[in-house]
């Protein structure tokens, strides 16, 4: 469905360009929720935005890579024909319900202006599909709804109301920028479910980006686990769960909290994720990992592809263990 292959993008800073997103390739395949992970600061909003086209330029620039989707190449079309796309075979939910939503126009005229955008709906036309979108994605009174404004609703209702605007064109890929953020663990539920209802009825590939690695486990089929703007491990969600091989995925399903057993303290990763573009040689995990060796200081490792199929890591401990193994290989 859509092929992201060796994207960097940096930001002006200062005299000069800081890396964000480096070297990041992937593959979403039909029907399938793909999640990506990992701690702020990892890049994954902005791989996400320049999936979309919405790098704001300056002070964003994308320095390399392909986007590629139904045969074209995004980075290569200008904003009229991203706009044909956005919204429309490709959507989005963004992270902030709260903000997302125009606060001086109702609930219908919002959902409507997509419609008008990318359909050939008559009036009555797009306000019954309105209301048939809300209702869709569990909102009562949906005929009501419609005209009221945001601050009348509660956080959830609203988040509803962002998927019912992104599904208001039946797209074929939906990333879901952290869609559960702020709502309360009900609500949240309540969304995961919504969001995979309609990928079984409506064949919707996802990107799910998020930093809750509960949630990944509840709906996704593949992960991507991101640090400090790179890829450093990707496989099947079960590989991924069950069977770590990167310090830092292993170090992310550590700090989760058990409720079978108590802990006096909760793990965490020593450390935080270097400021991008302060790390010019070496693992960019280095400075925070317990298994760190000599190479880890000299160069950058590659994602060596693993014993199970789709199972990528990068770390060198994979590459030392294998040593000249045949079945090992550089992916990227």
């Amino acid at each position: 469905m859509l092929q992201i292959k060796d994207l960097k993008v940096s930001f002006q800073s200062e005299k000069k360009l800081v890396p964000a997103v480096d070297g990041v390739s992937f593959d979403l395949r039909e029907g399938e929720i793909l999640g990506i992970v990992g701690e702020s600061g990892s890049g994954k909003s902005v791989t996400s935005l320049s999936t979309m086209g919405l790098i704001p330029s300056p002070p964003g620039k994308m320095e390399r890579g392909e986007i590629l989707f139904d045969g074209k190449d995004l980075t290569k079309l200008n904003e009229k024909e991203m706009r044909k796309i956005r919204g429309n075979q490709i959507s989005m939910i963004f992270q902030e319900p709260m903000t997302s939503l125009n606060p001086l126009f109702t609930i219908g005229n919002q959902l409507i202006e997509a419609l008008k955008l990318h359909t050939k709906l008559s009036k009555k036309e797009s306000k019954d599909r309105t209301v048939t979108l809300l209702k869709l994605v569990g909102i009562p009174r949906a005929e009501e709804i419609i005209n009221e404004y945001p601050h009348q609703l509660s956080g959830g209702m609203r988040q509803r109301v962002m998927i019912a605007m992104a599904m208001a064109c039946d797209p074929q890929v939906l990333i879901a920028d952290e869609p559960t953020t702020a709502l309360d663990v009900t609500i949240q539920a309540q969304i995961l479910t919504l969001m995979k209802d309609l990928n079984e009825k409506m064949n919707t590939s996802i990107i799910f980006i998020t930093h809750d690695l509960g949630v990944v486990a509840e709906i996704c089929d593949r992960v991507l686990v991101m640090y400090s703007g790179q890829i450093v491990e990707q496989g099947d969600v079960h590989t991924i769960l069950k069977d770590p091989k990167h310090p830092y995925t292993k170090g992310l399903l550590k700090s989760v909290p058990d409720i079978r057993g108590k802990k006096e303290r909760l793990y965490s990763i020593p450390g935080n994720v270097p400021r991008p573009g302060s790390i010019e040689q070496g693992c960019r995990f280095a400075a925070r990992c317990e298994e760190v060796f000599g190479p880890c200081y000299e160069s950058t490792p590659d994602l060596y592809n693993m014993e199970k199929q789709g199972h990528h890591v990068r770390c060198f401990l994979h590459q030392v263990k294998e040593g000249a193994d045949e079945n090992v290989g550089v992916t990227s």
